[in-house]
């Protein structure tokens, strides 16, 4: 018999993030993403503010070549 291998469960964190101000746009990135220190949106390049979600964690690996 086959078994499949029991997940870890991943448990969301709170997490901060940009959202895009405009309506017609629901784009958000994760602030360890972000592309400066008041990111625009990369889809429609309208300003974007800060908030929060409940994500699984990620690192960004060249957030640490950046600082």
């Amino acid at each position: 018999m086959f078994h499949r291998k029991v997940a870890e469960e991943i448990i969301p964190v709170e997490t901060k993030i940009w959202s895009c101000m405009d309506d017609s746009c629901n784009t958000w990135v994760r602030d360890n993403f972000k592309n400066g220190d008041s990111p625009t949106c990369p889809i429609c390049k309208s300003e974007m503010n800060e908030g929060s979600k409940l994500l699984p964690p990620i690192e960004n690996p060249l957030q640490s070549e950046i600082e």
